[in-house]
């Protein structure tokens, strides 16, 4: 399963400004979240890249994306109906082939030499289904994501055949169906922010528009279904998701990115600095 494109969903009311906010990379350099985000998709082998925007954010998007703004494919959300339909709306883009998602209010922090993205779309090339990025997340925030549950796959340490997908859920709920066998106590396997999909999404979420009846139109419906229908894995994936939505969020992710960048030493003198003069 080769996977050339990517589709970055960026029309979400809460969401539209925070990829135009700038940041310093790991490298040292100035950068749009934006921009992090499509270099994200671009090391993991993309080719193009869709962005779904509210109508009459071009401009701004095309001038956050910068240098790599010629391998963008402006998608319009024509009305707020929700994360599904934004997703939909990239249909005729995506062109019934399997594709990466990204979400533009996530950075990602990889442990190892390969990116998030390179790690996803490895195991989804390798295992030939869609397969979501997950990470193991505390009960607490369980408010903000997706989560799946399901059990290891066989002879993997990092693959986990879904079985049941539910969006937000309560920590009863989760409690009650979202275990998964070698997590820690009170952790359970949330989206993070980054999925390959095979084209057979597409017609599950016209089937849930057509029944929506004019309200939003979520996306975890539609992977529901799609894990009753077709194999479909989860990736605990080696690295860490930065949701920059949430209070502080901006600032952990600049943090998250200093502490593994050209400036570390830099920036933990400066930390220890701050700290210190609290203490006076």
């Amino acid at each position: 399963m080769k996977i050339t494109k990517a589709v970055i969903t960026a029309a979400g009311r809460d969401q539209r400004t925070l990829p135009l906010h700038m940041l310093v990379d790991r490298d040292g350099a100035k950068k749009t979240a934006l921009q992090i985000i499509l270099e994200e998709a671009l090391a993991a082998g993309i080719e193009e890249i869709g962005l779904v925007i509210v109508p009459g954010d071009q401009n701004a998007f095309r001038q956050a994306a910068g240098a790599h703004a010629g391998r963008l494919t402006f998608l319009e959300q024509a009305e707020p109906r929700g994360y599904g339909h934004a997703l939909l709306c990239a249909r005729d883009f995506t062109a019934a082939q399997p594709f990466l998602h990204l979400v533009s209010d996530h950075l990602y922090v990889s442990t190892l030499p390969q990116r998030c993205a390179e790690q996803l779309v490895a195991a989804a090339a390798a295992e030939h289904c869609a397969v979501s990025a997950v990470q193991a997340t505390r009960e607490s925030m369980l408010p903000y994501y997706g989560a799946v549950g399901g059990h290891c796959v066989p002879k993997s340490k990092d693959l986990y055949q879904i079985e049941i997908v539910r969006e937000k859920p309560t920590p009863t709920q989760a409690e009650q169906e979202l275990i998964v066998p070698g997590l820690r106590a009170g952790h359970y396997l949330c989206f993070f922010g980054m999925h390959v999909l095979t084209p057979g999404i597409m017609p599950l979420l016209e089937a849930q528009l057509a029944a929506a009846a004019g309200r939003g139109l979520a996306l975890s419906p539609a992977l529901a279904e799609l894990a009753a229908s077709e194999r479909y894995l989860a990736l605990e994936v080696a690295g860490r998701r930065h949701n920059l939505g949430l209070k502080y969020g901006m600032l952990r992710a600049q943090l998250a990115l200093a502490l593994e960048g050209a400036d570390r030493d830099e920036v933990l003198a400066q930390l220890v600095e701050v700290l210190a003069q609290r203490q006076k």
